[in-house]
């Protein structure tokens, strides 16, 4: 970890150029990928800026890179995707998560990671069904609406473009472990701390949620996975609570706001779903940056007779669509007929900064 740390913050002569890591040979190969699915290209983008980038001061240290997602948004998407019929998920090749292959040699690791991303069918599970993709497949625009330092040209080629800069980000990582250690020295060491921490994460969180809320009347969760939301049906949990997932949920994305109702409190379950409603209600005209599956809220009546509005949200990065999804909740409550005695439970990941950049990030006292 020292020696991690050491290749951050002093790389010295290790900070070499994106070519001498991620390969012209490389960049060439994954061009004619994209090209072959019909994305834009990007190789000037390639030539004019990113392989002449130093590695750590250039690109993983490079602060504008991740305000505009480009090397996060692809490890959000692609990272660890629960398919249909295994226990275990699918990982793509990279030192950040379960995957268990070959990686001694960054040419190892291009071998792997080109034909999991391109080659590779998963099936995944959604709300009404299943759907099989390849991993890029999956991928998603990323909106200026919701990260603003993306230029408007970058917004149209961003499928394409987070594709290479997520190649160079794990391609820089190899090389970086493959620098500080040994592959035979890191490689069993991850395996071992991936075997103790990893892969029994959802098990534990549902075991945690059992033993210590498991007496809650409510309980609001964001950035949930399907496999979560299906282990927690078919468990303990799914005996005490009624289970509240979005109808836009998103099987890709694999984040969205649930909502658990005791179902000794709440014997009638979820009354109705509103979160189209509380969506209607945002101001015309402006692009609230929320994605599916970031809201979910229904209507629900426990047991003396009370009924509520309850809201499980899910804030964007930087907080832009928490004031809007605020305001467009009370408004709807405050002018709908039939929510007008309703209570308000609202629980949310706000994503708001206490020293916010202007015009980029939601202040908190403003919120």
């Amino acid at each position: 970890m020292q020696k991690i740390e050491e290749f951050i913050e002093n790389p010295g002569s290790n900070d070499v150029p994106v070519k001498n890591v991620f390969t012209e040979e490389m960049f060439s190969s994954l061009e004619g990928r994209m090209n072959a699915v019909g994305w834009p290209n990007v190789r000037s983008y390639w030539e004019n800026d990113f392989r002449n980038r130093l590695i750590v001061s250039g690109f993983m240290k490079d602060e504008e890179l991740g305000s505009k997602r480009l090397a996060s948004m692809p490890d959000r998407i692609t990272n660890t995707i629960n398919v249909v019929r295994s226990e275990e998920p699918i990982c793509r090749p990279t030192v950040i998560n379960m995957y268990d292959g070959d990686l001694s040699t960054t040419a190892k690791w291009w071998n792997a990671w080109e034909k999991f991303m391109f080659d590779e069918s998963l099936t995944i599970k959604t709300k009404d069904g299943e759907m099989t993709k390849k991993p890029y497949e999956m991928l998603q625009g990323i909106k200026k609406a919701k990260y603003p330092a993306i230029t408007e040209q970058e917004e149209k080629d961003s499928l394409p473009l987070q594709t290479m800069c997520g190649a160079i980000f794990d391609s820089i990582l190899v090389h970086m472990m493959n620098t500080v250690s040994k592959p035979n020295i890191w490689q069993p060491l991850k395996k071992k701390m991936v075997e103790s921490l990893n892969k029994k994460k959802v098990p534990h969180t549902l075991e945690i949620l059992n033993n210590v809320y498991g007496n809650s009347d409510i309980i609001t969760l964001q950035e949930v996975s399907a496999s979560l939301i299906d282990q927690a049906k078919h468990g303990p949990l799914g005996k005490k609570f009624w289970i509240a997932v979005p109808r836009n949920m998103d099987p890709v994305r694999d984040q969205n706001s649930v909502i658990l109702l005791n179902k000794n409190t709440f014997p009638e379950g979820v009354v109705s779903e509103i979160t189209e409603r509380v969506e209607a209600a945002f101001p015309a005209g402006v692009d609230v940056p929320v994605a599916k599956g970031d809201i979910n809220a229904i209507t629900a009546v426990d047991t003396e007779g009370t009924p509520y509005v309850i809201v499980s949200f899910h804030g964007d990065t930087n907080g832009l669509a928490t004031i809007p999804v605020n305001n467009a909740i009370v408004h709807l409550m405050a002018t709908s007929q039939d929510l007008l005695k309703h209570k308000l439970i609202f629980g949310l990941d706000a994503n708001t900064y206490e020293k916010a950049k202007s015009g980029k990030q939601q202040d908190v006292l403003e919120w």
